[in-house]
């Protein structure tokens, strides 16, 4: 049994790891819900055409890091490695387009085989929303503006908004034959894995991280340059908006996102302070997702965030609830215990009870729970209807009445 161990790229999340991830849950979930959200829950593993149709074929979460079985049935099953492709194929299985316009936010554990490293692994839990049924370029910004204030509400600082067009479908085209055309020329020295890309998705070379092929691509016709007129109308509106609500941002033209689903705006919030994994949170307007998936024409725009990234960012000391630990002292103290504990703790407090040990075990047994009173409950004060009430942060106690108790906590928790 010692050598149990958790899967590579996987972790356990408790103490002040756990607090930590409920506490960006939360706020998540609260700003959300500022911004009119509904929250949605997708099941963890879809049919996995759900994935392989929408995140494309040239991807390399489809080709290289899907966890990808057959199930009992002979079916062909995936562990989601993202959120929006299963809320695309949620909105069309649940018939939601009579919802819309629908602002969705989601939050939970997704898979993809990578190299774990630092802010990335095998299991990962991710945050975003969606804003569905809206063509509008304000739904654009309403989303960029929700995940601003979530940052600002985590207290995160030293972070970037990048911001793109990769236009229309006409647009994209365009651009894509002007690149490809350009690229021919340099294709034996581009990196191995930009040549694969060359004919499959060769805006995905934009991205390269390759030093090699970012020298080629400074020659490189540049994307905007390709925008046709209603592209730039839309990249515009969203500029303004930015400017208009006071959002810092820059114009990255090589920002494309690397999933196939996107369209006109795409976006990055990015942070010098992760090292080479310096995006924190990612989105963009995917208009044609649903539709590919056998939906009616539905224009969408999104986000996501890695939680383990954000954790990482977020320094805070996250604390938990301080408990009221209740001491009984004798066989008849103790089932009295019992009920008491029941009753306060129907009361919205909360309560620690120690179960062994004299009285010094006892009492430093609440003061590592980081109890910040302990109810020492005697069996001959029990007779009188008394217990004792310690403040174990300045040593002062007193004693009153067992039916006092549950005020007189209520009052001294509410005031700490």
């Amino acid at each position: 049994m010692s050598s149990l161990k958790p899967v590579r790229g996987t972790h356990d999340l408790w103490g002040e790891d756990i607090l930590k991830h409920l506490h960006i849950v939360q706020t998540a979930r609260r700003v959300s819900l500022s911004y009119a959200c509904q929250e949605i829950a997708t099941p963890v593993f879809e049919f996995t055409h759900v994935f392989s149709r929408t995140l494309g074929d040239a991807s390399d979460i489809v080709n290289k890091e899907m966890y990808t079985f057959p199930d009992k049935g002979h079916d062909e099953l995936t562990l989601r490695p993202e959120g929006t492709a299963g809320i695309a194929r949620a909105f069309i299985s649940n018939g939601l387009a009579q919802h819309i316009p629908l602002k969705l936010f989601y939050q939970g554990p997704m898979f993809r085989y990578e190299r774990p490293q630092k802010g990335r692994q095998r299991q990962f839990h991710q945050l975003g929303v969606e804003f569905i049924g809206t063509a509008s370029s304000v739904a654009d910004v309403e989303v960029i503006s929700l995940a601003e204030t979530l940052l600002k509400e985590l207290k995160i600082k030293n972070y970037q908004l990048e911001v793109n067009s990769i236009g229309d479908k006409e647009s994209r085209q365009i651009f894509r034959d002007k690149l490809v055309g350009y690229l021919e020329k340099y294709k034996a020295d581009l990196s191995e894995d930009s040549q694969l890309r060359l004919n499959v998705n060769p805006m995905r070379i934009l991205d390269s991280k390759n030093q090699k092929d970012q020298e080629i691509l400074l020659g490189a016709p540049k994307l905007s340059e390709s925008l046709n007129v209603e592209s730039k109308k839309f990249f515009d509106e969203i500029i303004e908006h930015l400017e208009a609500l006071k959002i810092s941002y820059s114009v990255n033209e090589k920002l494309v996102r690397g999933l196939d689903y996107y369209c006109h705006c795409v976006f990055e919030f990015k942070t010098s302070d992760l090292g080479a994994q310096d995006a924190i949170l990612a989105g963009g307007r995917y208009d044609g997702l649903i539709e590919l998936m056998g939906g009616p024409h539905t224009p969408a725009v999104g986000f996501a965030a890695g939680i383990e990234r954000l954790a990482l960012l977020h320094n805070e000391k996250i604390e938990s609830p301080r408990p009221t630990h209740l001491i009984p002292l004798g066989e008849s103290a103790e089932k009295a215990c019992v009920e008491l504990c029941h009753q306060l703790r129907q009361q919205g407090l909360h309560i620690d009870m120690s179960y062994s040990g004299n009285m010094s075990k006892r009492m430093k047994k609440a003061n590592k729970a980081n109890a910040k009173f302990a109810v020492v409950v005697g069996d001959d004060e029990l007779q009188k209807g008394e217990v004792t009430l310690k403040d174990l942060d300045n040593g002062q106690q007193q004693s009153l009445s067992i039916v006092d108790l549950p005020k007189k906590l209520q009052t001294l928790t509410s005031n700490n």
